[in-house]
């Protein structure tokens, strides 16, 4: 693989993702997170700073992730169908750097998009002097970009094979079922039944464990996981996502346009 190629990739999508979301996201994260304290102050005045602060960071995953479907799910697809593929493949570009380039690219612009919701985010809960868990806040957040890219693998792979509307469905699904992969194992120990566990195990195998990469829950009461739990989920995070491309590059290798 090329570097230069891929950067070149990385970088077209990075701007094209920018060009069209940054500023309107950011625009409705503020609104959001203004009018939900307005809102607090009337109907949970002893609690509204805690809620604040937690309804922030949940906001900022949420966006987040909406972004990361939407725009990761059509970035191969939407060229095999428009046949612009032809184009790029026609220059001395591997369908592995376009794969690469294409998640490097995403991951990129989300990395930048989640920096100025954290900035705002910071900004709001200082401008109305509330008291908040600084590191714990951040560890979270950068365990949040590993998950949306982790996403955003998934949402590649699927886009080279199906339609967008399906591999959007497809994304939300896994990131739905990562989150709900322990209670699935969990249901099949309860279940008493052989054929059922089997299944839930299968299933917890193959389904990505998000809970892993989700610390919002305990960052808004200031806990931070040990260093050795973090790495370990980082790690894992990333292996997923080595796969993952990996997988895809070979099935866009396969395809025929």
């Amino acid at each position: 693989m090329n570097l230069n190629r891929i950067i070149t990739i990385a970088s077209n999508v990075f701007w094209e993702v920018m060009r069209e979301r940054v500023l309107y996201l950011i625009s409705f994260f503020i609104l959001a997170l203004c009018g939900a304290r307005a809102l607090l102050t009337r109907v949970a005045l002893e609690t509204q700073d805690k809620i604040t602060v937690d309804l922030g960071i949940a906001a900022l995953a949420i966006l987040s992730l909406l972004v990361t479907i939407f725009a990761s799910t059509g970035l191969i697809n939407k060229e095999i169908e428009k046949r612009t593929i032809l184009f790029l493949l026609a220059k001395p570009v591997s369908r592995g750097e376009v794969i690469v380039g294409k998640h490097l690219g995403i991951s990129a612009a989300l990395a930048i998009l989640i920096a100025c919701l954290t900035a705002v985010y910071f900004g709001i809960l200082t401008a109305l002097q509330i008291n908040y868990p600084l590191a714990s806040l951040l560890v979270a957040i950068i365990y949040i970009f590993l998950e949306l890219s982790l996403i955003a693998a998934f949402a590649i792979l699927f886009g080279v094979f199906t339609s967008s509307l399906l591999a959007t469905l497809l994304t939300f699904a896994v990131y739905i079922m990562g989150h709900l992969s322990r209670d699935l194992l969990q249901l099949g120990e309860i279940s008493k039944n052989i054929t059922v566990k089997n299944i839930t195990q299968g299933m917890y195998l193959v389904l990505p464990d998000l809970a892993k990469l989700d610390l919002k829950n305990i960052a808004v009461y200031g806990i931070i996981p040990p260093a050795t739990e973090l790495l370990f989920n980082a790690v894992y995070a990333i292996t997923y996502i080595v796969l993952l491309l990996a997988i895809a590059n070979l099935i866009f290798w396969r395809r025929q346009f």
